[in-house]
């Protein structure tokens, strides 16, 4: 019953068109029960008496019964079908909209097939029991209870024989039921692992290929595809015995009612007419119990589905924002003071990813942030824009916690650009101008520009009007690199970071591009992740990362002279420490 509880809010606004549809069902139901008392009378007053008038009124009035009920019928099943399908595409909305709202630390516990699953699968599963609902499960009980009641008005005697019989199938239906319960959650948690092995295997086909991994793929699928066809089957090896079970029981009870019944009509007791009647009725209440046992195992699915989908639904994003802020960015002064980062928040257990971070970036300086992988430089970063909190600590932007800024406030002042360029379908336009669709022409046109893209956009058919196909496969990645750059400058913010977000380009473009970036930002703060030496040198600042912590920070200039660390970085990338940056360029090309 939570279950359904948790779906209620969903049906309020279609509420008049269930009423409606469920009084179609009450009178679909009167109508049937009417039907067979209408074949009693043609065959004992009619037949028996040689009365064609009977025999021709009481066919006529089936003949009415049977058009009302199909009308009916197809009133009932008409809004059932559009209250479910309205009822589903508002929850994959909530669910969809509720998901746009999580931090990356939310993304981080629920894996994207599971939530695609959910979106999909598990809310189709819901959708369909809610139309069966509508459509059969309100009508077994008004069948059931008026069979019943005709059962013994036409012989209270076979009726008290054959409904002994009732609550054999109830316990029969119960116990099959109990047990398939609890295998559809597994169902669906194994249908998750399926899409996962799918989605990875698409999404990096050509790793695979390049590998050759595609029998090592193969077979991992294979074996996720058997777990969930195993569970399946024993999903329905349950339901496979309970269907001829049930039919088993049916079958005795006319055998029974054609002893006993045949027996009374012989004896006087009992007519012909009563005896079909009476076996039309007692179909009418086997009838609804056969689909009960069809329909519990998909109403178990269903509470499985609505389970897993508000488990979605009711998680919570780990970033609150103020409701009413005034707070806003105007300078770009970024600090962090003591802060600490652990992505399981069960600091102590392990190592955390940042420790004991504390610095002051002035505006418009632009801070280079050096380090070996996994020395804590993105997760530096992600702080910023706030896609994580600290464990400990605080970052400040102007003198303000993050956390007193407004959503729209952070986002119009920080822009991002990740190291794994992502790209959306739609035109090269439309993705540049993603963070800001208000930007003109001109200022999609200036940001490609900035970012080294304007003359590989033009060779490009219909130039800023292509079309970007799925995940960007039309663009190389150092192309899809600087789209993702020119998206991060077309928002015009205070605050600008690029996360290794050249690593793809070759050194060439990369110094055009921070040329053209120091026009730019200037007066604007920006934060640059790098790998090579050669990225960094036109920083106001570098600091540089090891395990979480800053262990060399200031000018080029400086940490040349004092740091060991960035020494060895350097020495290690540029040889002897004494090139410039424009030796380095010239010979890289030349080499290239």
């Amino acid at each position: 019953m939570d279950s359904i509880r948790k779906i209620t809010p969903f049906l309020k606004k279609y509420r008049w068109q269930i009423v409606i549809a469920m009084t179609a069902m009450l009178f679909m139901s009167m109508t049937d029960l009417l039907v067979p008392r209408q074949i009693q009378t043609i065959i004992d007053r009619g037949i028996a008496n040689s009365d064609q008038k009977v025999v021709l009124n009481a066919s006529l009035l089936m003949i009415g019964l049977s058009l009302l009920s199909m009308g009916m019928a197809f009133v009932n099943t008409f809004l059932s079908m559009r209250v479910a399908e309205s009822f589903a595409a508002d929850l994959r909305s909530k669910l969809f909209s509720n998901i746009q709202t999580f931090s990356f630390a939310n993304l981080d516990k629920l894996q994207t097939s599971e939530l695609l699953v959910r979106m999909t699968s598990d809310i189709n599963i819901v959708k369909i029991s809610l139309a069966m609902t509508m459509r059969i499960v309100f009508r077994a009980p008004l069948m059931l209870i008026g069979s019943i009641v005709m059962l013994v008005v036409t012989s209270p005697r076979l009726a008290l024989l054959l409904l002994a019989i009732l609550p054999l199938l109830g316990v029969l239906i119960g116990v099959f039921s109990q047990k398939a319960r609890p295998l559809f959650r597994k169902v669906q948690e194994r249908l998750e692992k399926v899409n996962m092995v799918m989605q990875e295997n698409i999404a990096g086909v050509r790793l695979v290929r390049a590998f050759v991994r595609s029998d090592y793929e193969k077979d991992r699928f294979s074996v996720r595809n058997a777990e969930y066809t195993e569970m399946g089957i024993q999903v329905n090896q349950i339901l496979a015995f309970l269907m001829p079970t049930m039919v088993l029981v049916l079958n005795l009870s006319v055998a029974a009612l054609l002893w006993f019944g045949g027996n009374m009509v012989i004896g006087g007791s009992l007519t012909t007419g009563q005896i079909v009647a009476f076996s039309n009725y007692l179909m009418m209440t086997m009838f609804p119990l056969l689909l009960l046992s069809m329909i519990l195992p998909q109403y178990y699915a269903s509470i499985a589905s609505i389970d897993r989908v508000f488990e979605v639904l009711e998680t919570r994003t780990t970033l609150v924002y103020p409701e009413n802020s005034d707070h806003q960015i105007t300078s770009g002064r970024v600090a962090f003071d003591q802060v600490w980062l652990d992505y399981d928040g069960d600091e102590g257990e392990h190592e955390p990813v940042l420790q004991d971070i504390s610095f002051v970036v002035e505006p418009g300086q632009m801070v280079a942030l050096l380090g070996a992988t996994g020395s804590g430089k993105t997760s530096l970063v992600n702080l910023i824009p706030r896609l994580y909190d600290p464990t400990r600590g605080q970052v400040l932007i102007d003198g303000v916690n993050l956390k007193e800024f407004s959503q729209g406030e952070l986002r119009r002042n920080i822009a991002y650009a990740l190291q794994n360029a992502v790209l959306f379908s739609g035109t090269i336009a439309d993705n540049i101008r993603f963070g800001r669709p208000e930007a003109t022409d001109e200022e999609v046109i200036a940001a490609a520009k900035a970012a080294q893209a304007h003359e590989f956009i033009l060779s490009k058919d219909g130039a800023y009007q292509a079309e970007v196909s799925q995940r960007g496969a039309n663009f190389s990645g150092g192309q899809k690199q600087r789209l993702a750059i020119a998206r991060a400058i077309c928002v015009n913010p205070r605050i600008l970071i690029l996360d290794d977000s050249t690593s793809a380009v070759d050194v060439e473009t990369e110094v055009e591009i921070q040329k053209a970036l120091e026009d730019l930002m200037k007066g604007r703060t920006s934060f640059v992740v790098a790998q090579r030496i050669s990225t960094v040198l036109r920083a106001d600042r570098i600091m540089v990362l090891e395990n979480g912590r800053v262990v060399a920070d200031g000018a080029h200039a400086e940490l040349i002279e004092n740091s060991p660390i960035y020494q060895a970085i350097y020495h290690s990338q540029l040889g002897d420490g004494v090139l410039k940056l424009a030796d380095v360029v010239d010979a890289e090309v030349s080499n290239a």
